[in-house]
């Protein structure tokens, strides 16, 4: 049972109902990442029209929500999944770690097989398609708070279908993503989006020296041989969204 505030909720003595009944009538906090204004001036409005919900933080792209989660401790988080410096992939890892209780609701442009799976390998408790959203949004939403799941149709049927069985994913071929640490992972996402050595290393606090021992690491691990190639690979792998790629040359 997860642990609510409210010491109703807690009691032992309530059936499931009376206490799915409880959480529906209590206020819910939500965190929005997305790392477009108006998207989220959008799905900002559309919450907030419900009674008791209330957007406690907004957040630009995906180190800003962990950071907001951790300080917010929001019931929800909707989390956009290409998003700069930091996944959505990847935040909702890092939200879930350091707040199990979070419900993550992950939006997306596509709901390709691949997507799924790696949304639901994240923690995710939802996905919603981004075209979807006006419509399906606040019941989304209504679902994660209840403790439920919440897939569009086509997501539900795939999960029904068996296509995302770990008997699936041992019988493809192995993949080298599954082998980066969290830490190897955002700096993937960085070097893809152009960033230095230098400025990787401001971003996540380390040393230039330690920056370039993780890209020296990363590049032979992945038997990658340049920084296209690693721009390749981080786009096939959903690390980063093609939209947050530098158009100037990176060495």
């Amino acid at each position: 049972m997860p642990y609510n505030p409210n010491p109703l909720c807690n009691d032992p003595n309530l059936s499931k109902k009376s206490r799915s009944l409880l959480f529906q009538l209590m206020p819910v906090r939500i965190l929005l990442a997305d790392d477009h204004e108006i998207v989220r001036r959008g799905l900002c409005s559309l919450l907030q029209s419900q009674p008791d919900w209330e957007v406690c933080g907004e957040a630009a792209d995906g180190r800003e929500a962990v950071e907001m989660a951790e300080k917010l401790q929001p019931d929800v988080a909707i989390v956009d999944i290409g998003m700069p410096n930091m996944n959505g992939l990847e935040a909702t890892r890092q939200i879930l770690k350091l707040k199990p209780e979070t419900k993550v609701l992950v939006l997306t442009l596509h709901d390709s097989d691949q997507i799924v799976r790696d949304v639901l390998d994240a923690g995710a408790r939802g996905f919603l398609l981004k075209s979807d959203a006006a419509r399906d949004l606040i019941a989304a939403v209504e679902a994660l708070q209840r403790d439920k799941v919440y897939f569009t149709p086509k997501v539900g049927a795939m999960v029904l279908q068996g296509y995302l069985r770990r008997e699936t994913r041992r019988s493809a071929p192995p993949e080298a993503r599954g082998r980066l640490t969290a830490r190897e992972r955002e700096i993937v996402q960085l070097l893809a989006e152009g960033k230095s050595s230098k400025e990787v290393a401001k971003a996540l606090g380390l040393s230039v020296k330690t920056a370039e021992t993780h890209r020296a690491n990363i590049m032979r691990k992945l038997e990658l041989h340049s920084v296209s190639a690693l721009v390749l690979y981080a786009v096939n792998n959903n690390i980063v969204h093609p939209a947050n790629l530098r158009t100037k040359e990176v060495a």
